[in-house]
């Protein structure tokens, strides 16, 4: 996911002594697992006449219809989403239950006290730490709301949803304060960054931090007077508008392939790739520690050697200031330690000696300017004297355009984006839901919708991909000062980017988790600064989780009093864990622990996948489960009154 290995995605495609890339990595799993899918499609249709697939599977008592036999109670027995195999029937869950409980009654089933209590407190610390990475949580609560609160997986994914969407909004209110990590940002053109076109190497690097104050005061007396620091929010609006409808895309294409695979299946995917993530981000990480652990060390050493120069300095400054030189102090005395001020010389000597001090003292004054004054100085104030004014102007003007803490215009257009997608989501229904207006997957309108969630989202991407290019060449006409984490945006990089994002959706959806898992360590390996990354992420998620949230509790498919409880526990627990984590970053700047605990959360997931893999296989007496239809809706025979008539018809006409 390097950005400079764009260039080299085709290493795969002809011989090179390069090493693979994380590009080249990506897609080998992506064959190898078409591959996999390939191979058990053969195997399931070939074993489709086994014990497997004549198996019934375990069936539960739902009280609904005066008592019927479903095989799935989140599905198909309305009210009562929770399922227990030991006494096998269907039973309504409420939240921190304690009286009256009677085990075998579906309306009073089991106290869920202190599991409630002890997932409360899991949740809270978890939405602290996953917000202050970007990243949702999915991968976590999931897994921990089916092991942990014995949720099915449907009402755990939407609680889950509700989670991550509290989180978010607990996240957004922080970051919305936030600015980036960048405080101090010059309107001056800076020096080229090696490397890096169009970027300006960093003024405050290698120097200690008496250097760097007493540059900064240096740049605010320069100039015309009007000179003074920027600095910018610490959510990239403009990438946010960008990526987010094209992770967006891609989650709906996700949603649409895993319909079509059975739990074990894409149990099966999110565990590799989440594994594979997980790696590459653990990669990332050590690359990162061990850079800023080096910084640190060079930072320490050079202010042990500024302090040394300071302290010889001053010792040596008196006998200099004393003597009045030690050359001078021989030659009119003629004795060690006399003061020439002391002597006894005449008035022309004393002339003389005054005007040699002037001449000295003005000598001394050019040197020790040129010795304290940075090189990159020199170069600056010979820049900015035949700076074109009218640039300047609009460098200061794109600067102060950008500092902007509250962009009113983008806020109102990722605003839209939600709402489109949300109302179009509402229309053709999905996970789980019926569509509002009634139609279902037989239909043409069905389609009509899915297609427009592509044009939509697609066509949001598109614009807001072509007015960033737009920006960015706006900007380096002026000599903008890019720093070394900002993304100069080109058609190169809208497809790179573009490409992955709509990945990394296919695998959120895939999955189910909000993509941050998967699209904040992409930012990051390609070289977004992680407050950055983490804190832009977190506003896309939002995007997205808010309104599956809202799906999913009006659905029924979640207890509502679940879904706020722990909707508020995330929210409270990701500002106060953000605001923490955040104060110790910007303390330390250790902005690699970000990436750490990121990699870590990954890792948990994965690991939660895998267990939930060999649970249910378990269950299912390790039976392998094959595709499922794309279009499967419920026919009239599950209605309540057409099972009464076919299974009991007495109970519905009773005379």
């Amino acid at each position: 996911f390097y950005a400079h290995d764009y260039y080299c995605i085709s290493f795969i495609m002809k011989k090179s002594s390069r090493p693979p890339t994380t590009t080249t990595h990506l897609t080998i799993l992506l064959l190898f697992l078409l591959i996999l899918c390939a191979t058990i499609h053969t195997t399931t249709a070939a074993a489709s006449s086994d014990k497997c697939a004549s198996d019934g599977g375990t069936t539960f008592y739902c009280p609904n219809c005066n008592g019927i036999q479903v095989s799935d109670c989140s599905s198909q027995c309305d009210g009562y989403l929770f399922g227990d195999s030991n006494y096998g029937i269907c039973y309504d869950r409420k939240l921190f239950h304690v009286a009256d409980n009677e085990a075998g009654d579906p309306e009073s089933h089991y106290p869920f006290l202190w599991i409630d209590i002890a997932a409360a407190i899991v949740w809270f610390l978890a939405a602290g730490v996953a917000t202050a990475c970007g990243v949702g949580g999915g991968g976590i609560y999931v897994p921990l709301g089916i092991l942990l609160l014995r949720f099915p997986p449907k009402a755990a994914s939407g609680l889950s949803q509700a989670s991550i969407f509290g989180a978010s909004l607990g996240g957004l209110v922080v970051n919305l304060r936030n600015r980036h990590p960048d405080e101090f940002v010059r309107d001056t053109k800076g020096s080229p960054l090696e490397g890096h076109p169009g970027k300006i190497a960093p003024y405050e690097k290698d120097s200690t931090k008496a250097e760097i104050e007493e540059d900064r005061e240096r740049y605010l007396r320069g100039g015309d007077g009007n000179r003074r620091f920027y600095t910018r929010p610490i959510i990239d609006y403009d990438m946010a508008l960008f990526l987010a409808p094209m992770e967006m895309a891609g989650a709906v294409l996700g949603v649409i392939v895993q319909r079509l695979f059975p739990d074990w299946l894409f149990l099966s995917f999110a565990a590799l790739i989440l594994a594979f993530t997980s790696y590459k981000t653990y990669v990332k990480f050590f690359a990162a520690y061990r850079k800023e652990k080096s910084k640190r060390e060079e930072s320490k050493l050079r202010e042990s050697v500024a302090e040394t120069k300071r302290m010889s300095a001053t010792s040596s400054n008196p006998a200099t200031v004393g003597s009045g030189g030690e050359g001078s102090s021989s030659s009119a005395s003629g004795e060690d330690g006399e003061n020439v001020g002391d002597g006894d010389g005449d008035g022309e000597n004393d002339s003389e000696t005054a005007a040699e001090k002037e001449v000295s003292d003005e000598t001394q004054q050019v040197v020790e300017t040129a010795v304290d004054l940075p090189a990159m100085e020199d170069e600056e104030d010979y820049r900015e004297e035949y700076d074109d004014p009218k640039q300047l102007e609009l460098r200061r003007q794109y600067l102060e355009d950008d500092s902007r803490q509250y962009p009113k215009e983008k806020l109102a257009y990722l605003v839209l984006l939600w709402a489109g997608l949300t109302a179009i989501t509402f229309l053709k229904g999905g996970k789980g839901v019926d569509s509002v207006i009634g139609i279902t997957c037989e239909d043409a309108g069905y389609y009509v919708l899915l297609a427009s969630q592509f044009i939509w989202t697609l066509g949001f991407g598109a614009f807001f991909g072509y007015k960033n290019t737009r920006k960015t060449q706006d900007r380096l006409a002026v000599h903008y000062p890019f720093n070394e984490t900002d993304v100069l945006w080109d058609f190169q990089k809208l497809r790179f980017y573009s490409f992955f994002t709509f990945l990394a959706g296919i695998v959120a959806g895939l999955i189910g988790i909000g993509g941050g898992m998967v699209l904040g360590p992409l930012m990051i390996v390609m070289g977004v600064h992680p407050s950055v990354s983490t804190a832009t992420t977190a506003t896309m998620i939002l995007l997205t989780s808010s309104s599956v949230a809202v799906i999913f509790v009006m659905s029924g498919l979640v207890p509502w009093e679940y879904a706020l409880f722990f909707f508020l526990v995330c929210l409270f627990g990701a500002y106060i864990g953000k605001t923490r984590i955040d104060a110790y970053v910007k303390r330390t700047g250790m902005a690699s622990v970000l990436i750490g605990v990121l990699a870590t959360i990954i890792a948990l997931a994965t690991v939660g996948c895998i267990v939930n893999l060999f649970l249910g296989l378990s269950s299912a007496d390790w039976c392998l489960a094959g595709f499922n239809s794309f279009c499967s809706i419920k026919s009239d025979e599950d209605a309540c009154d057409v099972r009464m008539l076919l299974d009991k018809p007495e109970d519905l006409f009773p005379y």
